[in-house]
């Protein structure tokens, strides 16, 4: 009885395992660990090695010209990225005159100007040889005229330099002053003094004819005293660019005209209120490249630092001089100008 009874419970158990759904017969897999949101990480890349500055050396430094109002300057550019002295950058800085130096750039026998603004012939000449500049104002600059200390008159207004110059007025009496024949002391053609005041002052009316040969002066210095001590009487009028008024003494026996009731200065000048304005100028060809050694120069001068740099040689920088606390880094390599006045500009 035990026997049949252990059989049926055995059978029963065949049949009931039989009777379960293959589904459900199977193991309930265990479910995959969900997959994160979060991106993953991507790999920081190397950084890139640092560029080297540029550093300019005598045998990549460009070719400089100019006007020879704006050797100083050369000469301090010069000694500032070479880290030489004013005295051994000299053989570097040979400029020839406002003209000369933009005919030399169109031969391409200079790399970069530092210069006044070029007479017409100069523009007509580039052009004569399909040639494009780039050029940028790097200082102001304007025309100041001069009489001897004992002139009575303080001041002009451009239309009477114009009428002086056009041979309108001859006599002081007719501006102010002592009745006295006005002589009026002229620049010769080629120069910077002379393209600025024929541009910016005389526009198309033109000038007189000098008296004589005696009244067309070269240089700086011989205008300055020849008005300073014509005859020891002060009836002489001259004109020159403002760095040379400011650089060579004017105060002494000398004294600057006002124009239209401006005088001339840094901040009349640079704000334009001073009514005669021109500039000097960076010029290069159009085609030199930027990362080229005129073209780094070229930037550099127009920056903060190459503006800081014209400030610090008595030039009217197009920017305000920075506020800079304690002595300017490069100021031991600048030292005053000593070099010769004797200036064509």
């Amino acid at each position: 009885m035990k026997k049949l009874l252990s059989l049926t419970l055995s059978l029963a158990m065949v049949f009931t395992l039989c009777a379960c759904s293959p589904k459900e017969a199977e193991a309930t897999p265990t479910p995959a660990p969900a997959v994160s949101e979060t991106p993953a990480a991507t790999a920081t890349p190397a950084p890139a090695p640092s560029q080297e500055p540029f550093r300019f050396t005598r045998e990549n430094f460009p070719r400089l010209d100019g006007s020879t109002a704006n050797v100083p300057l050369g000469q301090a550019i010069a000694a500032v990225l070479l880290g030489e002295s004013r005295e051994s950058v000299s053989d570097l800085i040979q400029f020839n005159k406002t003209s000369r130096a933009y005919y030399n750039l169109v031969d391409g026998n200079a790399d970069l100007l530092v210069v006044a603004e070029g007479g017409e012939d100069s523009y007509a000449y580039r052009d004569e040889h399909g040639k494009k500049w780039r050029m940028e104002p790097i200082a102001n600059e304007t025309l100041v005229f001069f009489v001897n200390a004992d002139n009575p008159v303080d001041g002009l207004t451009l239309d009477q330099v114009r009428d002086i110059y056009s041979g309108k007025i001859t006599n002081w009496k007719e501006v102010g002053g002592a009745d006295a024949p006005i002589q009026a002391y002229q620049r010769p053609k080629g120069g910077g003094s002379q393209a600025i005041m024929d541009k910016e002052v005389m526009g198309d009316l033109p000038m007189m004819e000098a008296p004589n040969i005696d009244y067309v002066v070269s240089s700086m210095e011989g205008i300055i005293e020849a008005v300073r001590g014509w005859d020891d009487r002060p009836e002489a009028l001259g004109y020159t660019v403002y760095y040379y008024a400011s650089d060579m003494g004017m105060t002494d026996g000398l004294k600057l005209l006002s124009i239209d009731g401006v005088e001339p200065n840094d901040d009349t000048i640079r704000s334009g209120e001073y009514p005669i304005h021109t500039a000097y100028y960076a010029v290069m060809d159009s085609e030199t490249p930027a990362d080229s050694p005129a073209g780094i120069l070229f930037d550099w001068l127009l920056g903060q630092e190459g503006q800081d740099l014209i400030a610090h040689e008595g030039y009217v920088s197009v920017l305000e001089p920075s506020k800079r606390e304690g002595k300017l880094t490069w100021a031991d390599a600048v030292r005053p100008y000593t070099g010769s006045k004797e200036a064509t500009a």
